[in-house]
């Protein structure tokens, strides 16, 4: 018997064709145990079995129900009569379980999508692209029973187009199906619908992602949603540019908190504290060597301010280190050194300063510093051998005994590795130790002994007020000019106040004290003689940005509008300030009436 004398394709044979890769594998196991009785059946379910060879599939099972094939079955398949009412209804039936079978596998594989990208498994998301894969082509094969059922497409059709599939070959173009909008088919809209929602919870899955990393900053730097991290300042000179590679340039005044990651015992009472991103990674700004930040603690529920130097050096993109002293009734310096431990977040802000130097400004310089004032000669120090600047460096260090050397051990090594660098330390009570280098303070006989042609030096220097005052005189007996020398103080300013500003004739001597007024602010207070104006805007309730309030930052400065001030330290003006009638906050005391602009 060959497939010519059968009156009518049989609608399983047809399912056969339309819903397998390989028509063996697609039989039942009713199917099979009727024409091969005592035979094991197919594996159950929708697996598909392993490929039939060039003898097997189709062609065996045609063989075992009218024995041996016709040479070339699958052309007389192509000839088979049109189909009753009966087979249609049974393949109306089987295009539809595949047409739910289909649309329920896209769905499971979507999911397994969505899970295997949301936890970044791409092995898992290629397994689950092959599961959509799968439940599409069983769709297809639904559409297509469905269409053979309708009689939108002969059954010759359909089993040329699965022949093709079999053979890696291209479909014959099918026609849409109407009555789908834009003239695709329901599938397609399907499909289409699916993958549109899945890109829509990849996306929202990303943003909410984005949101809980937001919060999480906000919540490990201490802004709201509402406060920018930076805040811009002016830029500091052309000539102090940043190095390379850094994630945005010196100033830009940065706040938020930084996690204390390691603390150093220096001396007995310095500490360094190395301060990194709570997240992790590079700093939320750039400094320069020789600027400070701004740390800011609560004492008795009221938050003080104190700047403290950045003695690390720019070079470090990961942290920054602040070298502090535990100075005799400090209060910031107090809470530090009691209270404060590794692992702890510290509010800051910053950074900001001049007194910088990166190399660029001469091909040589002098770095004096005394006490803790060695912090910012650190930071230009090692920014300088870090980039294995070429020009001379000398490095002047005042201490009261050998074992107040800050960085001693770092400073040997330094002078070992660079031999243009050369370190003196002068220790002003070596009684009792067995300190064989430099003694005393530091002098005009210090200096002049220690660097040659210190004329033609740049020089920075740094420390208490006292040891400012003696060595800036020792450096004018020298010959060096004032404008080569740039100095920051550490400590109180003690220095004796520069004459009125701007130059006014003395105030007649009053019983009542003199008042402050704040004109933004509309607020006013008396300015005694032992406060400056600062100190009258903290007891009066007005904001006036500071940090060290010893004259040398200069985030206090104000206009002055009326009367007239003196300053003990005015480090902290930048040029042509006087002549804008600016004045540090800090600094400003007065006998008379004055209003400032705050």
């Amino acid at each position: 018997m060959t497939l010519r004398l059968i009156p009518q394709v049989p609608a399983a044979l047809l399912a056969v064709l339309l819903f397998g890769g390989s028509a063996a594998a697609q039989v039942s196991p009713e199917e099979h145990a009727k024409h091969h009785p005592g035979a094991a059946g197919p594996p159950a379910g929708d697996a598909a079995a392993p490929p039939a060879p060039a003898t097997g599939g189709m062609g065996g099972m045609m063989d075992g129900m009218h024995g041996p094939p016709p040479r070339e079955p699958f052309p007389e398949m192509m000839n088979a009569p049109p189909l009753d009412a009966a087979a249609r209804s049974h393949l109306r039936a089987a295009g539809d379980e595949r047409l739910r079978h289909g649309s329920a596998i896209i769905a499971d594989g979507l999911d397994r999508l969505a899970g295997a990208a949301e936890v970044e498994d791409w092995a898992g998301s290629q397994a689950a692209l092959a599961r959509v894969r799968e439940g599409a082509a069983r769709m297809e094969a639904g559409v297509a029973a469905r269409r053979v059922a309708a009689g939108e497409m002969e059954p010759s059709a359909a089993a040329t187009d699965w022949f093709k599939r079999e053979l890696g070959l291209a479909p014959s173009p099918v026609p849409a199906v109407p009555g789908g909008p834009f003239g695709l088919s329901w599938f397609h809209l399907l499909v289409m619908a699916a993958l549109v929602g899945f890109a829509a919870a990849m996306v929202g899955m990303y943003y909410r992602k984005m949101r809980r990393a937001a919060e999480l900053l906000r919540a490990l730097t201490g802004t709201s949603a509402s406060t920018p991290v930076a805040t811009t300042t002016p830029a500091p000179p052309p000539s102090a540019a940043s190095p390379p590679d850094h994630p945005a340039p010196p100033g830009t005044r940065w706040s938020g908190r930084l996690r204390v990651a390691r603390i150093f015992q220096e001396t007995p009472d310095v500490k360094t504290y190395r301060l990194m991103n709570p997240l992790g990674g590079v700093l939320p700004f750039d400094f320069l060597p020789g600027q400070f930040l701004t740390l800011s603690v609560a004492v008795d529920g009221k938050p003080v301010r104190r700047a403290y130097t950045i003695a690390s050096s720019p070079t470090q993109h990961d942290y920054a280190e602040l070298t502090i002293k535990h100075e005799a009734g400090g209060v910031v310096s107090g809470y530090l050194h009691d209270r404060v431990k590794e692992g702890d977040l510290l509010d800051c802000s910053g950074p900001a300063g001049a007194f910088v130097f990166t190399g660029r400004e001469c091909k040589c310089v002098l770095l004096i510093g005394g006490g803790v004032g060695v912090t910012p000669m650190m930071s230009v120090l090692r920014y300088l051998t870090d980039r294995a600047w070429a020009g001379e460096i000398f490095l002047l260090y005042g201490v009261h005994a050998p074992e107040d050397i800050i960085y001693r051990e770092e400073l040997e090594y330094l002078q070992r590795r660079h031999p243009n660098l050369r370190v003196v330390v002068s220790v002003s009570h070596p009684e009792g130790t067995d300190w064989a280098g430099e003694t005393g303070r530091l002098s005009k006989e210090l200096i002049s002994r220690s660097v040659p042609d210190v004329v033609s030096r740049y020089v920075h220097l740094c420390g208490p007020v006292s040891l400012m005052e003696v060595v800036k005189q020792a450096l004018a007996d020298l010959g060096v000019p004032a404008d080569r020398v740039k100095a920051e103080a550490f400590g109180p300013a003690l220095g004796k106040p520069v004459p009125a500003f701007p130059p006014q004739p003395p105030a007649a001597t009053t019983a009542a004290l003199p008042t402050v007024s704040f004109t933004k602010s509309n607020k006013a207070g008396p300015l005694s003689p032992d406060l400056s104006v600062l100190d009258v805007a903290d007891q009066v309730g007005v904001e006036i940005d500071n940090s060290c309030r010893v004259g040398t930052c200069g985030l206090c400065r104000v206009k002055l509008l009326s009367g007239a001030v003196t300053m003990a330290v005015e480090d902290g003006l930048e040029p042509g300030d006087r002549e804008k009638g600016i004045v540090l906050a800090c600094q400003a005391k007065a006998t008379a009436d004055v209003a400032v602009e705050a």
